[in-house]
């Protein structure tokens, strides 16, 4: 801790700055156990501006805020107190942890210990930890770092499969996809790094921003004869997971990861402990869903998958790929039909039924906002007719 303290607020004072040796920013306490931070470029450049606070672990963390390049005089210094002040408001309550995280990599780490998830973790895995990206320092990042970053995952193949003899098939990557890809990476920067003033190299988070009209609205609709005619085509191992995905409207990952134990037959109700967004809950399931759950269930331990494969572990994307492809061939259904699809179906079919937006949302696991993007159309067609229905 320094005796002396640089008066931060001065932009005289601030111009007369060295950096210091090992690049230790100049601090200013604000309050207890709340200072700001200041790095004097090497290069003639702005500066960097930090953030430390005492956690509750008896440490103190630091956090870099950036360099403010949008702003000028009196407002850069005021900004970087509101953030500094702000962030320190975080760990004194406990809601970030001490830790070091110094480069890219580290942020996608320290992310996954906080939310782990199958999802952000491949996606750091194929994406992040092997890329020029990983080593890059949080507190030089900058938007070009992440274009870059963002142009080399369009341009990377996404797999479609791979077959026996090892040959890995690929195709281009979707603009939906890229924008689910950059999810991950931009909610563990975020955690960690504040925005940086915009139309700036220091806005990191221009860089990370969503292609618009990527995520197209789901086309291909089964309605219940050729449903019916799909779990009449598939295998006896994935009939069950296959039929579970036209009873209930849940991701298929999120059927996979069901256990014995999230089924209550006394109340008939199933948890949902693993999903998307990341929330358990617990839905209310009516009596013939409830005896198909009873039979998957019945004789299995709580911890084992209530939709088995033939090997006794739970299914995932790789596994049902083929069984539904088949499946798909030998029901003369169109190519495109996936498992994806049969969770369109039923979410289609519970709007179509009245069913309000809302409750769609809570059951699936999804915002209400997806379920207006994709399915509002459904909503608007119900509407006329309710309101045709009060002509006198």
């Amino acid at each position: 801790m320094e005796r002396q303290m640089a008066d931060l607020s001065r932009i005289g004072d601030r111009d007369r700055l060295r950096p210091k040796v090992g690049d230790e920013p100049h601090w200013q306490r604000l309050r207890a156990g709340c200072y700001l931070g200041f790095r004097p470029s090497r290069k003639g450049g702005k500066g960097t501006w930090f953030a430390r606070a005492y956690g509750e672990a008896g440490k103190y963390l630091r956090k870099p805020l950036g360099d403010y390049g949008a702003l000028t005089g009196n407002e850069v210094f005021t900004q970087a107190r509101k953030d500094a002040e702000a962030w320190a408001e975080q760990v004194e309550s406990g809601g970030i942890r001490a830790e070091k995280v110094e480069t890219v990599a580290d942020a996608c780490r320290s992310y996954l210990k906080e939310k782990p998830g199958l999802i952000a973790e491949g996606v750091f895995r194929r994406h992040v930890f092997d890329d020029p990206i990983a080593n890059v320092r949080v507190d030089k990042l900058r938007r070009h770092h992440l274009a870059a970053w963002r142009k080399r995952l369009e341009n990377a193949p996404a797999l479609i499969t791979r077959n026996k003899g090892g040959e890995t098939r690929t195709k281009s990557r979707a603009r939906s996809t890229v924008n689910r890809d950059m999810v991950p990476l931009r909610a563990a920067l975020g955690r960690i790094l504040v925005p940086g003033p915009p139309n700036t190299d220091a806005a990191w988070q221009e860089a990370l921003k969503p292609l618009k009209g990527a995520d197209k609205r789901r086309d291909i609709y089964l309605d219940r004869a050729e449903r019916k005619r799909l779990l009449e085509s598939v295998d006896d191992e994935a009939g069950p997971f296959l039929r579970s995905m036209c009873l209930l409207p849940l991701r298929p990952g999120t059927l996979a990861a069901l256990k014995a134990a999230d089924f209550d037959k006394r109340t008939s109700t199933l948890t949902i402990g693993k999903d998307k967004n990341g929330k358990p809950r617990q839905i209310a399931i009516p009596a013939n869903i409830a005896e198909f759950l009873t039979q998957q269930t019945k004789g299995k331990l709580p911890a084992a998958p209530i939709f088995q494969r033939a090997t006794g572990s739970a299914w995932n994307k790789d596994a049902w790929k083929l069984p539904v492809k088949e499946a798909v061939k030998k029901a003369k259904l169109p190519s495109g039909v996936s498992a994806y699809t049969l969770r369109h179906c039923v979410l289609t079919d519970l709007v179509n039924g009245g069913l309000p937006v809302l409750t769609v949302a809570q059951i699936s696991g999804t915002s209400v906002a997806m379920i207006e993007k994709h399915y509002g159309h459904l909503v608007g067609s119900a509407a006329a007719d309710a309101l045709a229905d009060l002509a006198l």
